[in-house]
């Protein structure tokens, strides 16, 4: 199995005076499969066009097989590197198996037919991309994301050892985005092809690609594996967005979740004045944990209420939502709650003029939660969210049992479910 190494070399872009792309070097080998991401406007296209001999760089070199691409005949070009643009403009009424059959091209010579092995391939491409029932149709009546597989089985036909694609699931709905990205993946693999495609979708990005390109500003900002380019600084400093970065479950790829903005939580509209002048602020105190408070949390900031929580673990799921500036009591991970940070906690809770303990689990190592919130309801009103029984949540031999059924008993609010907390605060807070 041949491969081929692709290089760029300092390269540098620009439309007239205008420069676009500026110090961007990379190397890649046959089977790797690369995201180039970044906000709009950022050069991903124009990488793209650059390497596709679309847009000649005004500084560097484009290496494919050590041999400046730009040096080379268009035709031995091709032989390798297709294309699959963002936008495809087909003025004729090709039929699709046509349009496929273009791909083959490269591969021909100039005052020849295509043969029984260019249709076979060419057929081949279209069955990879479920495209081949639309062979005989004319490509000028078939969707946007019926045209862009058939553009991607064009380009597969080409048999590439360079795939370049700007943005290539961009027209596909998701099962079609799933199917030709695992097609691509799977294809870089075996067949040791390099594929460089621009994405949008950050999630999509870390699934498939081996490794990221971040741009901004026409340089490169970050590059290196999802883990490594996909942080939650990395998306601040280039995107100007807040996110939470996890691992996905089942891939265990990186898995980005966008935050709203915190100016941009109105507050509520029960703690203004008629004259627009706020009242004395209400605080909330949430004692809660993995991640049973997240939702509240969020909900009350937005309603205006200042919440706290506490004691949590930092690497607890509640414990991400410091990034709404939630004043939170924090402990070591896997650690029990220390004196000092019960003490901490019990300060949050003085401050407070209601409680809400969720429908957490308690073991040995978070008894003292239970313990501020008995303390707490001596001059507070508590409200319990239980969702399920305390026996089910109980793991410390039924020590947890007896102070949650003290609590019950001495007029702690239960409510079945979130949903409940707001209007009973709403009621306290008047």
């Amino acid at each position: 199995m041949t491969s081929v190494t692709l290089r760029i070399n300092n390269i540098a872009c620009r439309y007239e005076s205008t420069s676009v792309l500026e110090d961007i070097e990379l190397s890649a080998l046959g089977g790797d499969f690369i995201g180039v991401i970044g906000p709009n406007a950022s050069g991903k296209s124009t990488l793209i066009r650059s390497i596709s001999r679309t847009l000649r760089p005004y500084m560097g070199a484009i290496l494919l097989d050590e041999k400046d691409v730009y040096a080379l005949p268009s035709k031995e070009v091709a032989k390798k590197l297709a294309v699959v643009p963002q936008e495809s403009v087909i003025t004729f009424a090709f039929t699709a198996l046509e349009i496929v059959l273009m791909g083959r091209n490269p591969h021909i010579g100039r005052f020849d037919a295509e043969g029984a092995d260019d249709l076979a391939i060419a057929r081949k491409a279209m069955e990879l991309t479920n495209t081949w029932h639309l062979s005989e149709r004319p490509i000028n009546e078939l969707s946007g994301g019926e045209k862009q597989r058939v553009i991607i089985a064009r380009a597969l036909a080409q048999e590439p050892k360079v795939l370049l694609l700007d943005e290539p699931t961009d027209h596909l709905d998701i099962g079609h985005q799933i199917e030709i990205l695992d097609l691509i993946k799977r294809l870089s693999k075996e067949e040791s092809i390099i594929v460089i495609a621009v994405f949008h979708n950050l999630n999509l990005a870390s699934l498939y690609c081996d490794r990221l390109m971040l741009i901004h500003h026409g340089k490169i900002f970050s590059l290196g594996s999802p883990e490594n380019v996909l942080t939650a600084e990395n998306i601040k400093r280039v995107y100007g967005v807040e996110v939470l970065i996890k691992r996905q479950p089942v891939t265990n790829s990186i898995y980005v979740t966008l935050l709203p903005r915190r100016d941009s939580m109105p507050p509520s509209s029960d703690y203004l004045s008629n004259k627009g002048a706020p009242k004395r602020m209400f605080f909330v105190h949430i004692i809660c944990g993995a991640g049973t408070g997240s939702q509240l949390m969020h909900l009350l900031t937005e309603r205006g209420y200042k919440v706290t929580a506490g004691v949590l673990n930092a690497i607890d799921t509640d414990h991400e939502m410091n990034y709404l500036g939630i004043p939170i009591v924090s402990e070591a991970p896997f650690s029990s709650i220390s004196c000092e940070a019960h003490e901490a906690n019990l300060e949050l809770i003085d401050k407070a003029d209601v409680i809400v303990l969720t429908s957490i689990p308690f073991g040995y190592g978070n008894l003292k939660n239970l313990e501020a919130a008995e303390l707490a309801l001596e001059n507070k009103p508590v409200l319990l969210i239980e969702k399920e029984p305390i026996e089910k949540r109980d793991f410390t031999q039924g020590e947890a049992k007896k102070i949650y059924n003290r609590l019950k008993e001495n007029g702690a609010v239960v409510l079945q479910d979130t949903k409940e907390v707001l209007p009973i605060i709403e009621e306290i807070a008047r």
